[in-house]
């Protein structure tokens, strides 16, 4: 692998089947085959989770690979930019349930997750790597 370059989508290939196999069944098996409760609530956040980090990381990744950045993204930060994605539509549901989502929390929210990745990417930018 050309280490200037971030990873090739096919690399995430697998990942991204297992998390929307996982997410998306996941989701349709709680919603149709369980009564809503405590525990089966929290069973529908992680599936949801799931679910939308397997539907995002293609597009994070085809999105890294087509935007480069010094130095290029790792595996795990393609991965951790899509967990983001999940975590955030998930918040949203867990908002929306107790009825108290609306458009500027959203952004706000929104906001909040991108200045932290930001920040994590500016941490990563400014390590001192010395040349073999």
């Amino acid at each position: 692998m050309d280490s200037q370059a971030s990873p090739p989508l096919r690399a995430f290939l697998p990942t991204t089947l297992i998390l929307l196999i996982l997410g998306w069944g996941g989701l349709a098996a709680v919603i149709w085959m369980t009564t809503p409760s405590g525990g089966t609530r929290w069973l529908m956040f992680f599936t949801g989770v799931l679910a939308f980090t397997g539907t995002s990381l293609p597009a994070v990744a085809f999105l890294n690979r087509r935007f480069p950045s010094k130095p290029p993204p790792t595996t795990s930060v393609v991965v951790r930019q899509a967990v983001w994605v999940g975590v955030y539509f998930g918040t949203l549901a867990w908002l929306q349930i107790g009825r108290v989502l609306t458009l500027p929390l959203a952004l706000l929210l929104l906001v909040g997750l991108v200045l932290i990745e930001w920040l994590l990417r500016m941490r990563e930018q400014s390590q001192w790597n010395p040349k073999p």
